[in-house]
């Protein structure tokens, strides 16, 4: 696949001209958007840079990480801190995900979103407000794994690093994590179905497919 050099401003610019152009695929009032990559990519940064330029352009929107969905400690890590099935499997709570945040975007939907629901440093639930999305606001959504979970985006963006990379930009405590994501290139193949695909390997020098 040809990949082309890119600043993160120029992308973040580009992507947001994109999501402007773009009609919910199931008619309804808002556009959502999925950054997938490994924390090691980084891809909350890029899905704040697009909010910053589509807030350019008047168009709201939400940046939802799905850190902020883990479930709790004792269904995480029933089977261990380092358990690769449990990492790849259970960690993040996806019925909540699509109760609290995909659901009320649907068509008919009120527009009423939970940023997050569970911290993982207390591990207690967050209690944060709810945030009403107007007719038109786009959904920002973050976070590793995410393309597995068939959430209904309507642009997708894959945040590649390369094994190599993956490892060195990942801390040495999380690299148990490492085979979660490359059974996840083999069973999801991020690369293929995404519809824009980044290269991260160097955080200095990314570039996509245009």
């Amino acid at each position: 696949m040809r990949l082309e050099a890119i600043t993160w401003e120029r992308l973040a610019e580009r992507l947001a001209e994109r999501i402007v152009g773009l009609e919910p695929a199931d008619g309804g009032d808002w556009t959502r958007v999925g950054f997938d990559g490994a924390s090691a990519a980084r891809p909350g940064d890029l899905a704040e840079r697009v909010a910053g330029a589509l807030r350019v352009r008047g168009r709201p929107s939400l940046v939802v990480g799905t850190e902020g969905f883990l479930r709790p400690a004792s269904l995480r890590l029933e089977h261990g801190r380092r358990d690769e099935e449990s990492y790849y499997s259970g960690w993040f709570d996806t019925g909540a995900l699509w109760r609290e945040v995909f659901g009320p975007l649907d068509p008919g939907g009120d527009g009423r979103v939970l940023p997050d629901l569970w911290d993982a440093d207390t591990d207690r639930a967050t209690r944060s407000p709810y945030v009403r999305l107007p007719p038109g606001a786009v959904l920002l959504t973050h976070g590793p794994l995410l393309l597995r979970h068939w959430f209904p985006f309507d642009l997708t963006v894959h945040l590649l690093l390369s094994p190599g990379a993956l490892r060195r930009r990942t801390p040495e405590d999380d690299h148990w994590t490492l085979p979660a994501f490359a059974r996840y290139e083999a069973e999801t193949d991020p690369v293929g179905t995404a519809d824009v695909l980044v290269r991260a390997d160097d955080p200095r020098h990314p570039a996509w497919n245009g």
